[in-house]
């Protein structure tokens, strides 16, 4: 936590648009409406699911929590990002570092494990239709959330914890627009090969373990699909776990790209259009994938405006 001439190291300087100094202002008109519509389509989606008791399922809980870790991701990390396209100074102190690192780090890991337990909800609809309400009951339901959550919480404060306990001597200068795990690591005076590959088996395990569970469940779950003897029947058996499968592509692409390399080839500009793509374009894009192509969903967002327009006295 000191720099070379002693002195404590109390913030860092975000370098993440310094190349584009001229379009800030710029950026800052495009990706504000766009994270106003990512707040409003997910307030929406948990509001109809809420309030409509046809909603009232596991799949749908699941997407209500997605929806609220998808507005909670971006509310760590986009409100300072567009604060600091304006300014002139973009800081960030040392705790608020650390705090947004493990809050983000939480919410991501937890995102991993949710998918899976998505995917399981998906394998019993599908393979165990007749038990699916006895499977997934409520408590269930809470329970996987909770242990995806737990598990969240226990990585992110483990990796927070290794992080900033390096020394920071060298520079407080962040190649990025918010407080990742590389850019950190870059201007940490020393860290060891050892804590390097800790936090990198690590992300292979919140990667590599999720996705693993998912490809088990899909695996069963087309071998139960092939078996249906119409067509009109796997396809509507297919179309339940289409969202999801576009949902976790786009999740683990993305995460996979930023968090399975080796330091060496670490590129802050690369990984700043990268990390824009998974902090603004795909919590908007998630919910709008799982909702637009639900029938069901949007049966019930129609009754639940209806009902607001005209209330039933």
């Amino acid at each position: 936590m000191e720099r070379g001439n002693g002195t404590v190291v109390t913030e860092f300087v975000f370098l993440g648009f310094s190349s584009l100094a001229g379009l800030q202002r710029l950026l800052f008109v495009a990706f504000l409406p766009l994270y106003l519509f990512t707040l409003g389509t997910n307030a929406i989606i948990v509001s109809t699911i809420v309030l409509d008791r046809a909603l009232h399922a596991p799949m749908y809980f699941f997407l209500a929590v997605l929806s609220c870790s998808e507005t909670c991701y971006t509310f760590v990390i986009v409100p300072k990002m567009l604060v600091d396209l304006l300014a002139q100074k973009k800081t960030i102190s040392f705790l608020g570092c650390a705090i947004q690192m493990f809050t983000f780090l939480f919410l991501g890991c937890s995102h991993s494990f949710l998918l899976a337990a998505m995917g399981y909800d998906r394998y019993v609809a599908i393979c165990n239709p007749l038990r699916y309400t006895e499977l997934m009951g409520h408590g269930v339901c809470v329970g996987l959330v909770a242990a995806a959550c737990a598990c969240g919480f226990t990585i992110a404060q483990i990796i927070t914890s290794m992080v900033f306990h390096l020394p920071f001597r060298a520079s407080n200068q962040l190649r990025h627009y918010f407080c990742d795990i590389a850019p950190v690591l870059t201007v940490a005076s020393h860290h060891s090969r050892l804590s390097q590959l800790v936090i990198f088996m690590i992300g292979v395990f919140v990667l590599v373990v999720p996705l693993l569970l998912i490809l088990i469940s899909y695996i069963r779950i087309i071998s139960a699909i092939l078996k249906i003897p119409s067509s009109t029947g796997r396809y509507k058996a297919f179309s339940t776990c289409a969202s999801h499968l576009i949902v976790v592509t786009v999740h683990y692409g993305c995460a996979s790209f930023i968090y399975l390399r080796p330091k060496s080839s670490y590129s802050s500009s690369q990984d700043t259009l990268i990390s824009v793509s998974y902090t603004i374009l795909t919590p908007l894009f998630n919910p709008m994938i799982y909702s637009l192509r639900n029938q069901e969903f949007k049966s019930a967002l129609r009754r639940v405006m209806g009902h607001t327009s005209y209330p039933i006295n």
